[in-house]
């Protein structure tokens, strides 16, 4: 698959090769977005299944996000360099084997590494899907096309909860993690013979910062291994903590003196960039904590089954599917600062109606108002988080920006899910102990929400109304849950260090 040099893009939508790039890039994106929102549902079964502590379950989710989050930014500097589709393709490829290691893993420290290595695909195929539309598809037809696959992959983030609850109540755990392999068998021939392949040419022939990205998932791993193991005290764990904190330094000393850093610092010059990343570390944290432990409620505590406790949460998806492109464009009219504001506010308080849900919870008494709140306060702040994201930045690091963004969401997710259970005081085997798991849990919901709380005050301190010529997002309906949606810089080619370029 020869790398050809960019050129300009002309490829119409309603053409049967439009049509079979769209469905490409559905496909690759849509697997990773499963894979983000249904293991969850499948924790309990995974750790009866595989005998495994809830340390091991954080892990089975931390260890595919900290790969993600570590590495999406280099995945997209990847594509730009050596051809988009050639790293999109790769990235699928990867992702199934990966899926099919976890699918067959015989124990839970197996499934650890093959879900790190599933987190590796992740962030060569998630960037690669939008960089796709937007080096290939003719400028007139561009935005629909961002339009249609944004609105496809947020189905595909509605059925994602059903389905895996589907899978795990009926043809077992593991095919959760197989269904993604006949995905990338369908994907990727389709992508090689119907996909023209792009780069950024000359342009980006600058050496990749490899040390920056592993000093920062290094960072990542030591901090979330302390956390998930600190419960035993030891003094291993405090210097994991110590070398981890040693890594973020020499993280950010790299990046303040490379040429040409992964992260470049002085990108956060801008104040409101800067705060509206910080805001996205709390919104995120907590609905990463939320998540991982609601599922857990409902199945260890409420007695839900795996297809009922996906179920429940449905709403706060669909909630975001059909409202989050008329939240971004009430917010365009009335500026940022109310709905960062008030969107927290109403997330806190779905979290704190979440402490009615305990034994016997009736779904359309105590689960669904609980989650209707949070589906709304969602709605309310997710699409303008990242306009304002945007908004913060020169046009031409628009990508990355919305690399950063995205990645800072899904750390602070990481961190949350192996700090909450410490924080809480959950024991190894928690899970298996109903009464000990709500009681953790009754504990943790409000923290989740003080996170909120903080964030919506540092909203309303700091966001102010950006320039009316500023850049606008591209994705409008906003359906993920794990994190903000990435967005390409603006220009015919895509350009750049951010991952969606």
């Amino acid at each position: 698959m020869a790398v050809t040099a960019q050129q300009p893009p002309g490829v119409r939508l309603a053409s049967p090769q439009g049509k079979w790039i769209l469905l490409t890039t559905v496909l690759g994106s849509s697997m990773a977005l499963l894979d983000s929102t249904v293991v969850n549902v499948a924790l309990p079964r995974i750790g009866h299944a595989l005998d495994a502590s809830l340390a091991a379950l954080q892990w089975t989710v931390n260890a595919y996000m900290l790969t993600l989050a570590g590495l999406i930014l280099l995945g997209g500097a990847l594509g730009d360099r050596y051809g988009r589709l050639r790293i999109f393709v790769l990235g699928v490829l990867w992702f199934a084997a990966a899926s099919l290691l976890c699918g067959l893993a015989p124990t839970a420290e197996v499934l650890i590494v093959a879900r790190a290595l599933q987190g590796v695909g992740g962030a060569l195929l998630t960037p690669g899907s939008l960089a796709l539309i937007q080096a290939t598809f003719h400028p007139d037809d561009r935005g629909r096309a961002v339009g249609l696959w944004s609105g496809f992959g947020g189905i595909g983030a509605a059925v994602g909860p059903f389905l895996g609850g589907w899978l795990v109540a009926g043809p077992g755990w593991r095919w959760v993690f197989l269904l993604n392999v006949p995905l990338a068998l369908l994907c990727a021939p389709i992508a090689v013979r119907h996909v023209p392949e792009s780069s950024a040419g000359g342009t980006h022939s600058r050496r990749f910062d490899a040390l920056g990205a592993t000093l920062g998932a290094l960072s990542l791993a030591l901090v979330t291994y302390a956390l998930i193991e600190a419960h035993g005290g030891s003094l291993p764990v405090a210097l994991t903590a110590v070398a981890g904190l040693a890594a973020g330094v020499a993280f950010i000393h790299v990046e303040r003196h490379r040429p040409d850093p992964m992260m470049p610092l002085d990108i956060f010059a801008s104040r409101q960039f800067t705060a509206v990343n910080l805001v996205t570390l709390c919104v995120y944290a907590a609905f990463g904590g939320f998540f991982f432990l609601t599922a857990l409620q409902l199945q260890v505590v409420s007695g839900y089954s795996p297809l009922r406790a996906g179920v429940a949460l449905l709403p706060t998806t669909v909630l975001m599917l059909l409202f989050s492109s008329r939240s971004g464009a009430l917010a365009e009219r009335i500026g940022p600062r109310i709905p960062l504001t008030v969107g927290p506010l109403l997330c806190a308080a779905g979290m704190l109606l979440m402490l009615r849900v305990g034994k016997g919870a009736a779904y359309a008494a105590d689960v669904l108002p609980a989650v209707l709140v949070m589906g709304a306060g969602m709605v309310t702040l997710v699409a303008p988080l990242t306009a304002t994201v945007l908004a913060s930045v020169d046009t031409d690091r628009a990508g990355l920006a919305s690399g950063i963004n995205n990645a800072a969401a899904r750390a602070a997710g990481l961190i949350a899910v192996a700090a909450l259970p410490l924080l809480t005081g959950m024991g190894p085997e928690a899970y298996r102990v109903p009464d000990a798991f709500e009681a953790a849990f009754r504990r943790a919901m409000p923290l989740c929400a003080g996170v909120l709380v903080a964030g919506a005050a540092l909203a309303f301190a700091t966001v102010r109304r950006p320039a009316p010529e500023c850049r606008h997002p591209e994705c409008r309906t906003h359906c993920s849950v794990t994190a903000p949606p990435l967005e390409p810089p603006r220009g015919s080619a895509g350009s750049g260090a951010g991952p969606a370029s």
